[in-house]
């Protein structure tokens, strides 16, 4: 399944672009769109084309991981997209033992996956307002309300 163009542009919104390294709020070595792995090291810099480059990438790759997840599920694109969006901000490892995935997997219109999407809004075990707000926003799009 395809990616939207909103899902994508939203997703750069809420994870904004830092050119140089950086930790999040989980203390996560990260550089532009929210970008994590071996090759970010402290003091880092990249331009923003590298920057789009890496969001590509990255998403291309949560995206072919989530697939896997809910082959056989009956997603609709807006739902998917909201999943990605999860799995690409809590790694995929993380959404693959949800009790989120495991509520889509059952009933993917149950309303009270919106809990579960709420849930998520926690670093280093503390209440993060914009990952409540992103939260919001990703069950908005996931329910169908863009």
């Amino acid at each position: 399944m395809e990616l939207s163009q909103s899902i994508k542009a939203k997703i750069k919104a809420w994870e904004g672009c830092r050119l140089t390294a950086y930790r999040c709020p989980s203390g996560v070595l990260t550089i532009g769109y929210g970008h994590t792995g071996p090759d970010v090291i402290p003091g880092k810099q990249i331009s923003r084309e590298e920057a789009d480059a890496l969001f590509e990438a990255d998403i291309e790759r949560f995206a072919a991981s989530v697939a896997p997840m809910v082959d056989g599920v009956g997603l609709r694109p807006c739902q998917f997209d909201a999943l990605v969006s999860l799995a690409y901000n809590i790694g995929a490892g993380a959404f693959y033992r949800s009790t989120l995935l495991n509520m889509v997997r059952a009933n993917p219109d149950d309303q009270a996956i919106r809990r579960e999407f709420e849930s998520w809004v926690y670093g280093n075990g503390r209440k993060l307002a914009g990952l409540v707000a992103r939260r919001i926003e990703e069950a908005n799009h996931y329910f169908g309300h863009l």
